[in-house]
């Protein structure tokens, strides 16, 4: 009797108030970004492996990343990436070389192609800091020409963009975060092909 009492009061408790709650729904924003332009590949040159970028510590999950006044770090659980940050800037990172025309190839790690270079990296920031009006997104990249024995590093630095933050709603920090990615690339693509050369 006792425990049939519990159950209905528990059930009772259960009920007040979930009807008057509305339902948030999760968005989920695409993380691509393409060169402007696309120059077609040389017919010689060489061949640029991307290996996969890896996610600083904090940066696996896919919620966007908003630093509080108080230096807190919010992770938005209703508005997320469609896929972990780092995995769609190694996608992104791979077709803005590939259409950069200064290789042959760029491929993926698997491919049967020997890759004269290595391009592998770390994403160490992207977050939007609403306090200072900025979004700012950082890569650490190391690349490798393992033509010769042992390999030989040809370059490792962090290129990073801070973007202006339009407002801290989430469309403008994901435009935000997209436009300064987009710069980060762009910094890539020049670095590695004046290494390269």
């Amino acid at each position: 009797m006792r425990r049939r009492m519990v159950l209905a009061g528990l059930l009772a408790l259960g009920g007040c108030g979930l009807s008057e709650r509305p339902y948030a729904e999760k968005r989920r924003w695409p993380l691509v970004v393409r060169r402007p332009t696309s120059v077609p590949p040389p017919r010689r040159g060489k061949v640029l492996l991307v290996r996969s970028i890896g996610a600083a510590p904090g940066l696996g999950v896919r919620g966007l990343q908003i630093l509080q006044p108080d230096g807190s770090l919010n992770v938005d659980f209703y508005e997320e990436w469609a896929v972990p940050p780092a995995e769609s800037v190694e996608s992104d990172l791979r077709q803005w070389l590939a259409d950069s025309g200064k290789f042959r190839a760029v491929v993926a790690p698997g491919s049967r192609l020997n890759a004269d270079l290595v391009l592998e990296g770390t994403l160490t920031a992207f977050l939007a800091n609403p306090p200072a009006g900025t979004a700012r997104v950082t890569l650490n990249v190391v690349l490798l020409d393992q033509r010769p024995n042992p390999v030989k590093i040809l370059m490792q630095r962090n290129f990073t963009a801070e973007e202006r933050l339009a407002s801290a709603d989430p469309p403008a920090i994901v435009q935000a975060l997209r436009a300064g990615l987009a710069d980060v690339l762009r910094q890539v693509e020049d670095a590695v092909g004046s290494a390269a050369a």
